[in-house]
């Protein structure tokens, strides 16, 4: 396993960098990629909690990666890693996730298949895996995004439901109110996602989040919103974004890169950086994204200071930090 250098704090308000892209070909095999967000760690938490970073990352590729061999589905497998990643209080996603205004913990999460179907749910605030409970609103369901979703709902779904305050830790308490006193108002965000192809050559992306640190009560990003966050399409690709989520909605980002592939016959990495570069670097905005096409060729992107990620090339498992 290896790992990029020390990242700088989520909050960074520097320039978007130029793309730093990492492409694996594909060989028709099962592959998986994951981020943990770009911008990296929060100030609150110190260098010593590297290596829980680097093993939430690693535990979370190895869940999907168990489905993956197993002959599991993509969409299974997504979902596998992007759970364990919200289960862990380090990522901005589930417990420990990112703070509203007002203290409270407002989730957002989409899965979509490479067959067009998906579904999302955005504030969602008792569940205690928002990305099962989007996996729920597109497989039990006429709706593709539920804002604000009930307990009820959950446990009529047969999903753990928690209390508010299981997601809402110290650190991020701590956070908000730096963020408040300073008066912050750059980049603050935080995001997990996957994507992956299976042995059947099927697709799929998941994408959670908690959104931006000191985000106005009720604010919805890019990730539950299907074509900006979060996107796939059998024979194109499979995306999951982080990053500045209002420059991704508007941009359509995921989808654009898309698009670029199925219109203009652009390769994924091409598409990835002329994405970026049109969408979001042209417009000051940052973020990063994991995909991977048909073929199963990764690319992992980003124009932030730094990116949270894990996949293999050649057999070895990549962390980025």
């Amino acid at each position: 396993m290896s790992s990029k250098p020390q990242s700088t704090p989520e909050e960074s308000v520097a320039a978007p960098d130029s793309i730093q892209l990492w492409q694996v070909p594909g060989d028709g095999a099962p592959t998986l990629a994951l981020h943990g967000g770009a911008g990296g760690r929060i100030k609150e938490l110190a260098e010593d909690e590297r290596r829980g970073f680097e093993s939430g990352l690693a535990a979370a590729y190895r869940a999907g990666e168990s489905v993956l061999v197993g002959s599991g589905s993509a969409l299974d497998a997504v979902c596998a890693a992007v759970e364990v990643l919200e289960n862990d209080p380090l990522f901005n996603a589930g417990r420990g996730a990112a703070l509203t205004a007002d203290g409270r913990a407002e989730l957002d999460a989409a899965v979509m298949t490479g067959d067009g179907q998906a579904g999302a749910v955005a504030a969602s605030r008792y569940a205690k895996s928002p990305v099962r409970l989007a996996r729920r609103v597109m497989e039990r369901s006429e709706h593709v995004l539920l804002v604000a979703p009930p307990a009820e709902l959950a446990r009529e779904w047969d999903l753990e439901v928690v209390d508010p305050d299981y997601f809402v830790i110290d650190i991020r308490r701590q956070q908000l109110a730096r963020l408040q006193e300073q008066a912050v108002t750059g980049p603050r965000h935080g995001t997990v996602g996957a994507v992956a192809r299976d042995s059947k050559g099927q697709i799929a992306a998941a994408t959670s989040t908690g959104g931006m640190s000191n985000q106005a009560a009720g604010r919805i990003g890019d990730s539950p919103i299907v074509g900006a966050g979060t996107y796939a399409r059998d024979g194109l690709a499979a995306i999951s974004c982080t990053g500045h989520g209002e420059a991704f909605i508007r941009g359509v980002v995921a989808y654009d890169i898309a698009a670029r592939i199925r219109y203009l016959g652009s390769g994924l990495a091409d598409a990835v950086t002329a994405t970026f570069e049109n969408e979001l670097r042209a417009k000051d905005s940052s973020g990063g994204l994991v995909a991977v096409d048909g073929s199963g060729r990764i690319v992992v992107a980003h124009n932030s200071p730094s990116m949270f990620a894990a996949y293999t090339n050649q057999g070895e498992l990549i962390i980025h930090t």
